[in-house]
């Protein structure tokens, strides 16, 4: 990965890319905090509340991903970007996308490859206990597997648009998120985290608002904590819906 070694470097352009299933709610907060410049891309994942037009209305690119899972939506948002630089973050409002522009100037910069948000739940109900129970559970085992020593896998994230595609992700479910940090830490690249505030969520979750879902969500990323290291350019099997 290139660095660039001035520590004084103003957020760059970048492409964002929100996942989205059933948000109509959330979205105008969401996206009313997108830093100016960037576009905003909002995956609609099979949404019947009418998110897509709300997105649109409000300015953003909507790309339809009729596949489920967070994973799918995610990777269709990165192959629509062409920023130099993208980033994620849920379109729940748990999230201000604003604290995006902060983190990708520390790429930018060569502080990082990756850096990633660190969730701080602030108020009531912001982090369910049976969420942040398998959180550091994944942390810990993700430290056993790669070394990194990170606290969270949280959604909020940025990295280089051509290096991301070049990690080859496969999964398209639940482990998307780990699998970029397992691939990331595999391929050396220095990964880092910052504080971000985590706010409750408008809505339900689909995935750690029930233990169900949260089993699931560590039993896609337990799967990808026991794949063997990834050797970029070699031939992958995509993970199932």
């Amino acid at each position: 990965m290139g660095r660039v070694t001035s520590s004084a470097c103003a957020p760059p352009r970048a492409d964002l890319v929100l996942p989205c299933l059933d948000e109509a709610d959330a979205l105008p907060w969401v996206l009313a905090r997108v830093p100016a410049g960037w576009r905003a891309i909002v995956v609609d994942n099979g949404s019947t509340d009418g998110s897509a037009d709300i997105a649109r209305a409000l300015g953003a690119t909507v790309v339809h991903e009729g596949r489920r899972g967070f994973g799918a939506a995610c990777h269709a948002g990165l192959l629509a970007a062409r920023a130099d630089f993208v980033c994620f973050c849920d379109c729940d409002a748990s999230l201000d996308p604003g604290l995006l522009a902060p983190m990708a100037a520390r790429v930018a910069a060569g502080e990082a490859d990756l850096m990633l948000g660190r969730r701080r739940p602030r108020g009531r109900g912001a982090w369910p206990a049976h969420a942040r129970a398998g959180n550091a559970a994944l942390a810990r085992m993700l430290r056993r597997r790669t070394g990194l020593r990170l606290h969270d896998l949280g959604p909020m994230r940025v990295a280089r648009r051509e290096a991301l595609l070049g990690l080859e992700l496969t999964d398209r479910r639940s482990g998307y998120p780990l699998q970029m940090v397992v691939r990331a830490a595999d391929a050396g690249w220095r990964v880092a985290e910052t504080d971000v505030p985590y706010l409750p969520r408008t809505g339900r979750s689909k995935v750690t608002g029930t233990w169900r879902g949260t089993w699931h969500a560590v039993r896609d990323m337990r799967r990808v904590l026991a794949e063997p290291a990834h050797v970029l350019g070699a031939p992958a099997e995509e993970a199932s819906a």
